[in-house]
């Protein structure tokens, strides 16, 4: 397996972009780095935002008989779309995943970049994409999918890191297994006992639920209920602890 795996990226779907970006940026304080024109092919448009150096993009269809028009109708609009990791050999990883039975759906290559994206109905949850830019293996280097300077776009003062990305799964526990055996990294267990997979920024918690879905981020903001009540001005559902917004729980800490 490839020597590093980050958490790169979290995309969501949208029936429509606004005001769904537009929401995400007030309440969290995040700024738009990004419109990749090249979702067009896929019926798509896109925006990107920064949350330090972890990317939250939000699809939405643009025409009938796209993926993620499919994934919306699918899921009644519940739960993220795609977990993105960067690592050093998208190659490599994806014929692991192809030798352990999981198909890959699509490879993008605009050099730098390189993806190999893999199927979701194999992933369950959610796509899972192995990405790799050559030349740059900073964290806060080239990433075209993000644009020419996304860097200039992050905004801490608000939110001021994406921590955790909740799954849940009537098995959990299989779950956990299944995505630890793609990515190479071991199950632990969590500080709730909850399964969970550690990456050098992130972590991935799995949860009881009623299907297999991505169904919640946990941020950490400067202040909880400062962005609790800019949930609420925005017609979100809101609970002690966060709010209901594109498909996922946006969970809050400090």
């Amino acid at each position: 397996m490839a020597s590093y795996l980050r958490l790169r990226q979290i995309c969501l779907v949208a029936p429509h972009l606004e005001p769904v970006i537009s929401d995400i940026s007030a309440i969290m304080g995040l700024k738009v780095c990004y419109r990749d024109g090249n979702v067009a092919k896929y019926g798509l448009e896109n925006a990107l935002l920064p949350v330090d150096t972890i990317l939250v993009e939000v699809v939405a269809p643009t025409q009938g008989g796209t993926a993620a028009g499919r994934f919306l109708d699918k899921t009644g609009g519940r739960g993220g779309y795609m977990a993105i990791f960067c690592c050093d050999d998208p190659d490599a990883r994806g014929k692991h995943a192809n030798g352990i039975g999981v198909r890959t759906a699509n490879v993008i290559t605009h050099a730098p970049y390189h993806g190999v994206q893999l199927h979701p109905r194999d992933c369950r949850a959610a796509f899972i994409e192995f990405n790799h830019t050559e030349g740059s293996d900073d964290i806060l280097g080239v990433y075209p999918p993000a644009g020419p300077d996304w860097q200039k776009s992050i905004r801490n003062d608000v939110t001021q890191a994406l921590t955790d990305v909740e799954m849940q799964s009537p098995d959990p526990q299989g779950l956990a297994e299944h995505w630890g055996k793609i990515t190479g990294i071991a199950v632990s267990k969590g500080s709730g006992g909850e399964p969970e997979l550690k990456l050098p920024n992130a972590s991935f918690r799995f949860v009881k639920g009623a299907s297999d879905l991505m169904s919640g981020l946990t941020f950490r903001v400067a202040d909880i209920a400062k962005v609790r009540d800019a949930a609420k001005a925005k017609g979100c559902a809101v609970s002690s602890d966060g709010f209901d917004l594109c498909g996922v729980t946006f969970r809050l800490t400090a």
